[in-house]
């Protein structure tokens, strides 16, 4: 549950242009972290990729009041694989750091968590930077397990 002045919902058109800033943000960050994603030559795609996710209903944001702290994103995996499960994906999930410590980030996972399941997804996937240790004892804590390794190396 989201702290009382925090709502967690559904973003609407609206907040996609401060949606784009938070993953700007959020891909700066990243980089310290080891990530080769640059922020802002990345905006516009990532604008029209959050577009998607939004008309999809896969976009949640954290707001206190009018302001967006935090979003996260979703989508329920179609592979040309055939699982034996119904897998979604958690591609996105930020909160701003001014507001990190407060449960908002359990409350946008959670969220994301049950937009998955309405979707009949059994298994949640989602990605971290090894180096970001706070982000995967962050998620160990809700529960989540490794299954993949992935190396990388410069050549």
């Amino acid at each position: 549950m989201p702290p009382a002045d925090i709502d967690i919902e559904r973003a609407t058109t609206e907040d996609l242009e401060a949606v784009a800033d938070a993953w700007v943000r959020l891909a700066r960050d990243q980089a310290s972290y080891g990530s080769h994603v640059l922020a802002e030559p990345n905006r516009q795609t990532m604008l029209a990729t959050l577009g998607a996710y939004q008309v999809d209903g896969g976009l949640l944001v954290a707001r206190e009041t009018e302001t967006i702290v935090g979003f996260a994103s979703v989508t329920v995996e179609h592979g040309s694989l055939t699982l034996d499960c119904t897998r979604g994906l958690l591609s996105n999930l930020y909160v701003e750091p001014e507001y990190r410590g407060r449960g908002i980030g359990t409350a946008l996972l959670e969220a994301a968590e049950n937009e998955l399941r309405e979707r009949g997804v059994d298994v949640c996937t989602l990605e971290a930077m090894a180096r970001n240790e706070s982000a995967c004892r962050f998620y160990r804590e809700a529960g989540y397990d490794s299954f993949r390794i992935g190396f990388e190396r410069r050549l």
